[in-house]
C-alpha cells in the first residue's frame, strides 16, 4: 500500500528540551489507516494532527475494545535518528490485538510507516540526554452498533510527543503504595494485553495512592493478594542480598518490553536473576532483615525508575538512602547509553532511521 501524505498548513514549535514534561506535546502530524472486513487494512496516511471523527454509537466509547502501545525514538550524540526494540513493541501489540478480537497488521507495513512519520516529524525529537520523542500507536474499535461483539472496522493511529521525564522525581526514588483492596488483573483475563480497560480498572487505587502522596500504585495477585505483579506503569525488581528478583509472567503481568531488556542485561553480566513468584510479605521480611538492598521499576516511560518507599497497610519501609541504587544506575546507564548511542548495541536493539 502507498501511503498518501498531506502536509500541515503550519508547522508548530517544539518547546525548549527543559520545558518538556511527558504525553502533553504532540507533534504536527499522525499517521492513520482503517479497516473492514471486506477491504482488510487500507487507506494508509499521513495527515496533519488533528481530532478524530468517530460515531457517538462507535463501539470502542461502549465495549472498551481498543489496545495501544508505547515506545521511543532518540536521537543520538552523532544526530542519528534510532528506535530501541519497536518491532518487540508492535509484535506484543499484535498480541494484544488477538487477545481483544481485533485484526492483527503487517509489521513491516506498519514499522515503515512510522520512519516515515518520524523523518517527517524530525524536528520534533529533543536532544538532551533523558528525552526522547514517544510513539504511542493505537487501534479503537469503530463500528456504530450497541451490541456486545467484535467491531467489524477499526481504526489504527500513530500519534508523536516530545517528552521529557516521565515522573517529576526523574530519577530520584519514587514512593509506591500496595493496594489492598483492589486488583488489577486476574488469570484468564486481558491482563497481559495492553489495552485501555486494564488502565481504567486502576485508576481508582491510583487516585487512593496519589492522595497518600505516593506515585504508584504496587498490585497484588487477584486470588490470594499477597504475590507482587507489577506496579501501574511499570514492571519491577526487588534485589534481595545478590539475587534479582522479578514477578515470573503469569497472564496478568504486561510482559514489559524494557523488563525482557533488564533481564537480558542482567543476565550476560552474570547476575543471579530470577523470574518467579515473590510476596510482598517476603519483601517486607527481607527488609526487616538488611537482606532488601533495591528495588527500581522498569518500563519505556520512565527506563529505570529507583523506589525509595513502599507502603502497605500501616506498613512503611524506606529503601536505600534516598538516592538511586547503584544496580539501578548500572541498569539505567546501560539502557540510554545504547539508546543514545553512547554505548555499543551488542544486542542489536536499535534501529536507525535513515
Amino acid at each position: 500500500m502507498e501511503i498518501r501524505v498531506t502536509q500541515a498548513k503550519t508547522n508548530r514549535t517544539r518547546p525548549k528540551d527543559s520545558d518538556l514534561g511527558f504525553g502533553q506535546v504532540f507533534t504536527d502530524h499522525m499517521f492513520v489507516m482503517d479497516y473492514s472486513e471486506d477491504i482488510g487494512w487500507h487507506d494508509p496516511r499521513i495527515e496533519p494532527y488533528a481530532d478524530l471523527s468517530i460515531s457517538p454509537s462507535a463501539m470502542v466509547l461502549h465495549y472498551g475494545q481498543a489496545i495501544f502501545e508505547g515506545l521511543k525514538a532518540y536521537k543520538t550524540l552523532d544526530k542519528k535518528i534510532c528506535l530501541f526494540r519497536a518491532r518487540n513493541n508492535f509484535e506484543r501489540m499484535n498480541r494484544s490485538a488477538k487477545g481483544m478480537c481485533i485484526p492483527r497488521f503487517d509489521i513491516d507495513f506498519v514499522m515503515d510507516a512510522l520512519k516515515q512519520l518520524i523523518r517527517l516529524e524530525e524536528k520534533w525529537i529533543p536532544e538532551t540526554i533523558g528525552t526522547s520523542l514517544y510513539i504511542r500507536p493505537t487501534i479503537i474499535a469503530t463500528d456504530p452498533f450497541l451490541g456486545v461483539r467484535a467491531s467489524f472496522t477499526y481504526k489504527f493511529y500513530i500519534i508523536l510527543s516530545s517528552v521529557g521525564a516521565y515522573y517529576a522525581e526523574g530519577l530520584n526514588p519514587v514512593k509506591i503504595w500496595v493496594s489492598k483492596d483492589h486488583v488489577r488483573a486476574a488469570k484468564g483475563g486481558v491482563g497481559e494485553f495492553k489495552t485501555a480497560g486494564n488502565y481504567a480498572a486502576s485508576l481508582i487505587a491510583s487516585e487512593k495512592a496519589k492522595k497518600e502522596g505516593y506515585a504508584q500504585v504496587l498490585w497484588l495477585d487477584a486470588l490470594e493478594r499477597k504475590y507482587i505483579e507489577e506496579v501501574g506503569a511499570m514492571n519491577i525488581f526487588f534485589l534481595i542480598d545478590d539475587e534479582l528478583v522479578t514477578p515470573n509472567l503469569t497472564g496478568t503481568i504486561l510482559p514489559g518490553i524494557t523488563r525482557y531488556s533488564v533481564i537480558s542485561l542482567a543476565k550476560n553480566w552474570g547476575m543471579n536473576i530470577s523470574e518467579r513468584k515473590i510476596s510482598i510479605d517476603e519483601v517486607f521480611k527481607a527488609h526487616e532483615d538488611g537482606k532488601l538492598k533495591e528495588v527500581f521499576g522498569s518500563g519505556t516511560a520512565a527506563v529505570i525508575s529507583p523506589v525509595g518507599e513502599i507502603k502497605y497497610g500501616d506498613k512503611v519501609i524506606s529503601i536505600g538512602d534516598g538516592t538511586p541504587g547503584e544496580t539501578a544506575m548500572k541498569f539505567y546507564n546501560a539502557l540510554t547509553d545504547i539508546q543514545y548511542g553512547k554505548a555499543e548495541d551488542k544486542e542489536n536493539w536499535i534501529e536507525i532511521i535513515d
